[in-house]
Parts: structure tokens; sequence; C-alpha cells
């Protein structure tokens, strides 16, 4: 099941909401945690066992942990067996098949193995308890004791499938006790509507030609083309992820929690550093914490924070995916990251806005070259279209294309960048009935397609 999806919108989501709004407080979080797991059944029957056990498992952990504040070496005995166990189930169901492939194409053999469905999400919730046990182990909170709520706050539904990863310790109060209000209802009715129309609308639309671009044979696709291609896949994956980190923002708020903010227009940047500050940021702040940090950060010498970086990228690479593309993907910004630091961020600084702005336009579509195809033999495909070696420089198709889909791109292009949000917000300050009319226009418009438009995939699914 996914958000944005009729049967999500129109029966499980007010079906949710009345269960929830008609129990005592004390049962809130029975329903949603019930609510969690049949969501998340609906598309992985069989790996529900999975998310159980890794309730269960860390629950127990974390309070034998806590239960030995006393006994340091016991405590960290039992957090290093935590997240061996932790990492161990992500890797044999994530990386189990990649290791292999990889031992036979390295040493020539044929291990044969049989291929298993990833479980949805395992990525981000397993993040997540590997936040909880490892802040037990600091200090930094208690224990939870009830299950019920460290069950929710495993698999909380807006939040499962595709983040942000939410750290214990920033949840750990709402848990417990949280406000709603019509005002909290709206404003996550609002942050939803808008991811939604950022899916549907925007990502689903561009997506198609992205899709489609993708297909064509290098000896048929002109070089701008194929950069409309990449463009174009920059624009879904952007609008795909971001409207969903919105609209399980907005879910959080309409039963009372508050989710970090996951993207901030990182389009927009002037330099690499800066972007990864603005996308994925719950990712970024989770490896900083939890790897760069414990490392030594940069408070090493150059060797050091060299290894450090390159450690975080590989790590964050292979987190994405189970395919050296990915690992290429995240070893590339670790390198442009470096160069940054060492050599030309403030030379960068000091250069005009847009001359940074295209630099970094740039790199990040180059790079997305590296995520969106799985092998290196179509990351080859792809660069010799952009270099030319296909059919040219333009050709009649590129033409079609732009044509087409040029309000598509003029829209996409505006909604990278504050302007028609701070448009809005203006708006609705002098009037808060336009902005209504608005929000129901974009949920009318959104619900349409989803019911007459039969391609709504979700990329981040696959992580």
């Amino acid at each position: 099941m996914i958000f944005s999806s009729i049967y999500f919108i129109f029966i499980f989501l007010p079906i949710v909401l009345l269960l929830y709004f008609l129990v005592p407080p004390i049962f809130k979080n029975t329903v949603l945690f019930i609510s969690s797991i049949f969501f998340y059944a609906w598309g992985e029957p069989i790996y529900i066992v999975l998310m159980l056990f890794s309730i269960a498992f860390n629950f127990m952990m974390g309070v034998d942990i806590d239960n030995h504040r006393e006994d340091k070496h016991y405590q960290k005995l039992n957090l290093i067996f935590t997240i061996i166990v932790d990492l161990f189930v992500l890797g044999f169901f994530k990386y189990y098949g990649f290791l292999l492939d990889t031992v036979n194409q390295l040493l020539h053999t044929n291990i044969s193995y049989k291929q298993l469905a990833l479980p949805i999400g395992i990525s981000f919730y397993t993040f997540q308890t590997l936040s909880y046990v490892i802040d037990v182990y600091w200090g930094k909170v208690k224990a939870q004791r009830n299950i019920i709520n460290f069950g929710l706050y495993v698999s909380m539904f807006p939040q499962l499938i595709a983040g942000p990863i939410v750290k214990y310790i920033d949840i750990e109060k709402q848990l417990k006790n949280r406000k709603i209000t019509i005002v909290t209802i709206g404003q996550g009715m609002e942050y939803f509507i808008k991811g939604l129309a950022k899916k549907v609308l925007l990502a689903n639309n561009i997506g198609a030609l992205a899709t489609e671009i993708s297909s064509l044979s290098a000896s048929n696709t002109s070089s701008l083309t194929a950069v409309l291609g990449v463009v174009a896949y920059s624009m879904q994956i952007y609008f795909d992820f971001s409207g969903y980190s919105d609209m399980a923002i907005g879910l959080g708020k309409m039963f009372g929690f508050t989710f970090m903010k996951n993207f901030d227009y990182p389009y927009v940047s002037k330099s690499i550093t800066e972007f990864w500050r603005r996308w994925h940021i719950s990712l970024g702040s989770w490896f900083r914490e939890y790897v760069y940090i414990p490392l030594g950060g940069n408070r090493v010498g150059t060797k050091k924070h060299i290894r450090n970086i390159f450690i975080v990228w590989f790590a964050t690479g292979l987190w994405h995916g189970a395919s050296w593309n990915f690992v290429l993907w995240g070893l590339f910004f670790g390198v442009l990251l470096l160069f940054e630091k060492y050599f030309f961020l403030e030379k960068l600084q000091n250069l005009p806005s847009i001359v940074a702005h295209i630099y970094t336009l740039v790199c990040v579509n180059i790079s997305w070259i590296f995520f969106q195809n799985t092998s290196l033999g179509q990351v080859g495909h792809v660069f010799k279209m952009l270099f030319g070696m296909g059919n040219g420089f333009v050709d009649i198709r590129t033409l079609y294309y732009i044509k087409t889909n040029f309000l598509l791109f003029l829209l996409c292009f505006l909604c990278c960048s504050p302007f028609l949000y701070r448009i809005f917000k203006k708006i609705t300050v002098k009037n808060q009935y336009i902005g209504l009319i608005i929000n129901i226009g974009l949920f009318i418009i959104s619900a349409a397609y989803l019911v007459y438009d039969t391609y709504n995939p979700f990329l981040y699914f696959r992580f």
C-alpha cells in the first residue's frame, strides 16, 4: 500500500483516523500500532514476522542495556551483539545476493542462490532501531518499557516505508503525550496534499518521460534527448521522494507527531556541501551522528578525515541499494565533498551565484546517472548518448519532447525553488479561503489523476 493510492486515501486513512479519534488516549498508540502492522502486512504479509522480530529483539536489548548502567563492559558487549544482529538481518535480505554475485565475478565461480524479495522499508526501520539502542547505550535516552510504544516507534506507517528516518530521542515524549488540534490537523492535511501533488502531478508525469527516454537505444538518441532524460529523472526522484516525505510529515501531524523536515529545496544549492544539507536530511543526520562523528569526524588529521568521508559515503551508497552503481554514486559525492573542503569551497562561494549553481546542478545530475542505472553497462550507455556517440546533438525526437513537455519542465523548475511556496504563503496570509480553495483543487486534481493514470511508481520502495 502506498500513500498515493485511492485505497489508502479514501479507505485506509479515514478508517484509521476515525478509530484513532474515537478511542480514549490510553489506546491511541495501540490503534496506531495495529494499523501500522496491517499497513505493512498489506504489501509484505510474510515479512511482517521479520519486523516483529526486529521490534521484540531491539526492545529487549534496549531494556537489558539500560538495566546494566554500572557494568559498562556488559553494556558494550550487548550493544555490539545488537548491532551485529540488526546488520546481519539487513545484510542477509538486502546484500547476500549482491555479495555472491561479486564473488562469482571476481573468482569466476558459479555459486547459485535463491533471490529473495527485499522487505519494504527494511533500511529505514533498521536504522531507527540502531539509533535507539545506540542512544540507550550512550545514555541519551532511557529504554522504552512499553513494547506497544516501542513497536509504534519502529512501525509507524506514516514514515515506515520511506522515512524520514526518525530517531527515538526526537519523538520519545510524543509517544507518551501529544496534542492534536484543528490547527495541527489542518497543517497535516496541507502537507499531505502538497506531497500528493508533487508525487502524482509532477513526479509521475516527468517520470514517464524519463522512463521512455531511458529505454531508447544509443544509436537512435541524440545528446540533447539524453540530457532531457537525465534532467527528467532528477526531477522525478526529487518530487517522488520529497513528495512522499511531505505526505509522511503531514500524516504524522494528523496523529500529533512532529517529524523532521527531510528536504529543503536542494536544487537551489550552490555547492555539493550545501546540497547534502538540504537533500534527505534525516539520512545525512543519521550517518553524521552514528558513523562520521564516532569515527572522529573532522577533528582528526587529514588522512583519517579522508578515510572517514570515504567510509560514510561508501556506506551511504550501499545503503541505497545492493549494486556497485550505488556505491559509485556514494563515492562520487564523497570525492566531490573532499575536493570542496580542501580545494575550492571558499573559491566557489566567491564566484557569481549562477556559476556555483550551475556547477552544483551539473554534478548532481551526473550523479543521478549512476543512481538510475543499475549496471555499469547502462551507465556507459547513457554517457555515450550524452557525448554525441548516438544520433548527433539534436533530432526530431528531441524537438518533440521539448514541445510536448515544455510546460511540465517549467512547472518542475519553479516547484524546485521556494518561489511558488512563498507566493502561496503571501496569498494565504491575506486570505485563508484562497489557500483552502487551492489545496482542495490540488487534492481533487491529484485524486482524478490517480483514478485514470496507471503510471504510479515509487522509486524509494527498493531501499
